[in-house]
């Protein structure tokens, strides 16, 4: 059964167990399947065997179980493969390169045919693993659904070098890592691997998680990697006092991390429980582990005599109950189970967030294009933004009138882009907080969204207070000056929607001592790793898609650097000759981190509101609880290998035209100049 019932960590709900071989491999399955998990992972030969001397179209291979034991959708969510340890593609001695790279290739074409879901092969042992790129790349082209798990130990070469950050699973420090020898980075090699085969989707990641865990900047760089699955050993858990087993805290906050990004756990080694017990008293009760297991993704039932094809209290289900009682691995499904379901499940806004987790969206252009009805019904389900601009009416209120005024002033205020009137209400409870008086002009230019507002003013009784204009800010002649103006057109990246050029228009509305809400925000840039994002624009298989930046809920990603301010816009803008053209040369310090690769970069922004009322998505000063804007992402077309410790020489340019408003971005260093993404807006650009 999977881990538990959750909704918001992918596929991670998912629990396998490591088989070290078998011939009855449904046996084998259904025992484990009874058990509650809901896969194994198993070699596709027999361990000991190795291949005759190489002869040329020699196809002879001991399989051990044909095709034929199981469906092709048992196979696809159920088994997952393995090839043989033996194997090495870049060996020095020609017989066994040539015999390894025949017999990779021959147990992956095996294991296609069979339609597995994944397949794990071994990182190669030495320092190149050219020729076992070469074999898994010519294979992987010819793949329609299984993907390639390459076996990694979580280790690298700063383990020895920083044994005071080292943590065995008894939370204590270690004098080193005992994942490898010093200087042995297993990410550099799986980087290796992974640029030769032009960073392919099917490629992806399981690491083996040691009994002591590297330094946390090395598990933090794999947050951005394709990982898949964690091999667990039995030999890393401790046992309570009450003789059940438990991991340590660094641990479990580590697999709770990854089962968040969306990571599955792979059981291997045998029990080290003495005896099978009752459940652990942490874990609450269970569901009989025979409850109904549908497969992971199809949902068809088994059809190799599961008890969930049979009645609860048929004998077969007994059965299955009485075996998994007694299942020497029982106790730990129900600990990862228990581990699994112990964060709190997510709120609503989090809850909200979840479906939009690493998945691109192309950013809004509310001045080319009329937002639609369920656009605006999501930016008024963020209930803190417009607390905060309410909060910087209010402010902006008690400092333009005085007591002795409030009485006798009446404030001119213009929401410039009212939408369905959020900003108007806010604008109208700041004023009663204030005790001042207030006269609004709503200004918009989407004619549906005037339909809606029209109704909203005479529904509230607005009429007397509330002036509805149907018009675009940048071309209306206002009738009288502003004291006050309200606007909500910021991006993801702060200037991207246009703000800029549509309050430089609009601010002749504005008096010579009138203020602007927002009154200033400062976009930021951060390097990540995200080899998602980067896989599903590489799908699109064009240049375009590379020179668009998208709005996205960052989520399986890895920050590379510190962020950096880009561009700053303040308003109103009273230079003699406005020009919102910019051009930010980036420097990104980078000492102390560890290799690795950059995909791309995150962008964020932080407004000042009026006053000290700020509204924020730049990771340090985010505004609490408000969901309305995700980061923006700007693609590299080549990822960028980075070395230990090396900078990241970027440059970001803002860029207009009579017609429309573009950026262009490039990386000049450390290792790689890449080329000028989106020249002159030809693949992406806003419209004015």
């Amino acid at each position: 059964m999977p881990l538990g019932k959750r909704t918001d960590c992918g596929d991670a709900k998912y629990s396998g167990v490591d088989i070290p071989f078998t011939s009855n491999v449904v046996k084998s399955l259904q025992s484990q399947l009874d058990c509650g998990f809901d896969f194994i992972t198993v070699p596709l030969v027999a361990p000991g065997f190795k291949r005759p001397k190489y002869r040329p179209g020699e196809l002879t291979m001991p399989y051990k179980w044909p095709d034929l034991l199981l469906v092709s959708a048992q196979y696809g969510s159920q088994i997952v493969g393995k090839v043989s340890t033996w194997i090495q593609p870049d060996a020095a001695d020609e017989a066994l390169r040539r015999d390894s790279q025949a017999a990779l290739r021959q147990e992956l074409e095996w294991a296609t045919h069979l339609s597995l879901q994944a397949c794990i092969l071994n990182l190669p042992p030495s320092p190149s693993s050219a020729n076992f790129a070469y074999t898994v790349n010519q294979v992987m082209h010819g793949l329609s659904g299984m993907a390639m798990w390459l076996r990694i130990p979580l280790m690298s070469g700063r383990a020895a070098e920083t044994p005071s950050s080292a943590v065995d699973a008894t939370g204590k420090a270690s004098p080193a890592s005992a994942s490898g020898q010093e200087g042995d980075d297993s990410w550099e090699r799986w980087n290796q691997v992974r640029c030769l085969t032009w960073h392919n989707a099917k490629l992806g990641v399981v690491l083996d998680v040691p009994a002591v865990l590297p330094p946390k900047e090395e598990i933090v760089r794999w947050y951005g990697e394709p990982v898949k699955a964690l091999l667990l050993p039995t030999s890393v858990f401790l046992i309570n006092k009450r003789g059940f087993p438990t991991l340590s805290k660094a641990h479990q906050d580590m697999l709770l991390t990854f089962f968040n990004h969306g990571v599955q756990v792979v059981l291997t080694g045998e029990s080290q429980i003495q005896s099978p017990s009752p459940a652990p008293v942490e874990t609450p009760p269970q569901s009989p582990a025979s409850a109904p297991v549908a497969l992971k993704e199809e949902g068809v039932p088994l059809e190799t005599g599961h008890a969930a094809a049979q009645s609860p209290d048929s004998p077969a289900v007994e059965a299955a109950e009485a075996a998994a009682a007694v299942h020497p691995l029982r106790v730990y499904c129900e600990y990862l189970s228990y581990l699994f379901r112990k964060p709190p499940l997510p709120d609503g806004q989090e809850q909200l967030e979840v479906g939009y987790r690493d998945y691109l969206q192309a950013p809004l252009q509310p001045l080319q294009d009329n937002l639609e009805m369920q656009t605006y019904e999501t930016f008024e389900k963020d209930l803190m933004k417009y607390t905060q601009y309410e909060a910087a009416v209010l402010e902006a209120l008690l400092d333009r009138v005085s007591e002795e005024e409030a009485g006798t002033r009446k404030i001119v205020l213009m929401v410039v882009g009212a939408g369905r009137g959020p900003l108007v209400r806010a604008s109208l409870s700041a004023a009663q907080r204030a005790k001042r008086k207030l006269r609004i002009y709503a200004v918009e230019k989407n004619p549906n969204a005037i339909i809606s507002l029209q109704n909203l003013i005479s529904t509230e009784g607005w009429d007397d207070r509330v002036t509805l204009v149907p018009a675009d800010m940048r071309n209306w002649l206002a009738p009288e000056q502003a004291d006050i103006m309200v606007s909500e057109l910021l991006g993801s990246f702060g200037d991207n929607e246009l703000s800029p050029e549509c309050l430089d228009g609009a601010q002749s509305c504005l008096k010579p001592d009138g203020i602007s809400i927002p009154a200033s925000y400062t976009s930021y840039l951060q390097p990540i790793t995200t080899a998602k994002l980067w896989n599903d624009v590489k799908v699109y298989n064009d240049l375009e898609h590379f020179e668009t930046p998208y709005v996205v809920k960052l989520h399986r990603f890895t920050a590379l650097a510190d962020t950096q301010p880009v561009f700053t816009f303040r308003h109103p803008n009273r230079a003699a000759a406005i020009d919102n053209g910019r051009a930010a040369h980036l420097h990104f310090d980078r000492t102390g981190r560890l290799a690795a690769v950059c995909h791309g970069f995150a962008g964020y922004f932080d407004a000042c509101l009026y006053g000290s009322v700020h509204l924020s998505i730049h990771p340090p000063t985010h505004t609490h609880d408000m969901y309305s804007w995700f980061p923006i992402y700007f693609p590299l077309k080549e990822p960028v290998s980075l070395p230990a410790d090396a900078p990241i020489e970027a440059h970001l340019w803002r860029c207009g035209a009579h017609h429309k408003v573009w950026y262009e971005w490039a990386l000049t260093s450390p290792t790689a100049i890449t080329h000028m993404h989106n020249p002159n807006g030809r693949s992406y650009y806003v419209g004015l």
